[in-house]
């Protein structure tokens, strides 16, 4: 393979960071038309279980806001495929097959653990917490109306979304370290208690201060622990 110059390297590296933005923008526009359906779907979860529930639009500009943000998300969530596609086209050539071998794993795994993670948020954690808050806020001991800002519920709804599918990477860094030579696998089997206390921490401190988001995440989080150490070199020495 012909070698190419550090001038052709910044070349070829605006032209794809170029394709890059062009497909986030045109992602954003197409996301704009499915932004309404991406909001019913955010909804659905609560309105399930809320029937006849209703939500506060607060100030005049809430309906834009809301459709830009949501097309942005949409535009994200379509477009980091493509980028990651785009840097390893640029980055894979020059790299060693053993290399090439310990990277491409991590880039294909690590897309699927953040959507397994956001799909165990949305279909397993939502219908619980949610069913908790509404039963909660309608069961005050005073006088009082529930109704939820859309744009208050749709932003925990993605933060929740974005914590499940961050959290859900654990067992591909402790693989990753344990690869490198960081972390061996006797030490994470010795420190496997502590490790469990700090998974509880920050479960409790990503998540809403109320004890059933936390043991939901805590737990899977835990079985990815597991799950890690099972997938680690043995520390031979």
């Amino acid at each position: 393979m012909k070698k190419m110059t550090l001038g052709q390297h910044f070349v070829e590296l605006r032209r794809r960071v170029i394709w890059a933005f062009l497909f986030f923008v045109g992602s954003a526009i197409i996301g704009w038309y499915f932004s309404p359906l991406l909001q019913k779907f955010l909804t659905l979860p609560l309105l399930k279980i809320w029937e006849n529930g209703t939500l506060l639009y607060t100030g005049v500009a809430d309906g834009l806001m809301i459709r830009l943000s949501l097309s942005i998300l949409f535009a994200l969530f379509v477009t980091t495929p493509f980028i990651i596609w785009q840097v390893w086209a640029f980055v894979g050539p020059g790299l060693h097959k053993n290399e090439k071998n310990f990277l491409a794993p991590i880039l294909l795994v690590s897309p699927i653990l953040f959507l397994t993670g956001c799909a165990f948020a949305f279909f397993v954690l939502f219908p619980f917490i949610f069913g908790f808050f509404v039963d909660l806020n309608q069961n005050t001991p005073v006088p009082s109306i529930f109704l939820p800002a859309v744009k208050d519920y749709l932003a925990f709804s993605i933060s929740l979304l974005k914590v499940f599918g961050v959290a859900f990477q654990l067992p591909l860094i402790l693989v990753l370290l344990n690869r490198c030579g960081v972390l061996s696998k006797y030490n994470v089997i010795k420190m496997r208690r502590y490790a469990i206390v700090f998974i509880v921490i920050i479960a409790a401190v990503l998540t809403p201060p109320d004890i059933v988001s936390q043991i939901f995440l805590a737990l899977p989080m835990w079985g990815l622990f597991e799950i890690s150490i099972l997938f680690m070199k043995d520390d031979k020495n």
